[in-house]
């Protein structure tokens, strides 16, 4: 498979298949493709697996798209303004996103739940809870919501970030949710209750313009609901 990345702020994953390959997608991020591109939808794995992609922000379903015939090409549009980044994962080497951030992949990337580990803590840290785990091998695109920082965390080095402003990680890292401290901080400081701790060794992909963030931002804006 080779590929292109093109346009902003709205991008675009355009994907070149030898015939025979296939790319699998979980949120009709579809956006044209050759006729000779033929799609089957399944369970990606059983119902297990889906139901452990739904609980991450997916859908219960995958979308498998064949180049059947001759080499085929189908491209994969992002949702929101920001970036897409292309992420290689082989065996050991997997990639850690936010939920939802998943755009489409090769065939042999597989995805499920990341949970973060300390559970009391986690279960009321919004979207820094629950993450998506990427694992196999092949290639994967994710969605970035505005700028993307890239940060390369040495052993034992942190970083503490806005729950919702982590984008990826490689599984080498691990995070914990934690409460911002003090009551007063908490109700007047205006970031919010939570922060994630994010610890090396590896690589943290941070965004600048969370979906979130920009609802909040919004949400003033609009009438009250009746």
């Amino acid at each position: 498979m080779k590929y292109s990345i093109e346009g902003t702020p709205l991008p675009v994953a355009i994907c070149s298949l030898e015939p025979g390959e296939s790319m699998i997608t979980e949120r009709g991020s579809m956006a044209w493709m050759s006729p000779n591109m033929k799609m089957e939808t399944t369970s990606g794995g059983g119902v297990g697996k889906a139901l452990g992609r739904m609980f991450a922000g997916e859908t219960l379903f995958q979308n498998r798209y064949t180049a059947m015939g001759g080499p085929g090409t189908i491209a994969f549009a992002s949702s929101f303004p920001g970036s897409i980044l292309p992420f290689t994962i082989t065996p050991g080497q997997g990639m850690i996103v936010q939920k939802s951030g998943f755009l489409a992949s090769e065939a042999g990337v597989s995805l499920s739940v990341y949970l973060q580990r300390k559970f009391s803590s986690g279960l009321f840290g919004g979207e820094g809870f629950i993450m998506q785990r990427l694992s196999g091998e092949g290639i994967a695109f994710i969605e970035i919501d505005g700028h993307v920082k890239e940060y390369d965390l040495a052993a034992g080095e942190s970083l503490i970030v806005d729950t919702g402003y982590l984008a990826a990680m490689t599984e080498s890292c691990s995070m914990e949710i934690v409460t911002v401290p003090g009551v007063k901080n908490m109700l007047f400081g205006g970031e919010g209750i939570f922060n994630t701790v994010v610890k090396g060794p590896g690589k943290i992909y941070l965004q600048t313009l969370p979906i979130s963030a920009v609802a909040g931002s919004l949400r003033p804006f609009f009438p009250a609901g009746k």
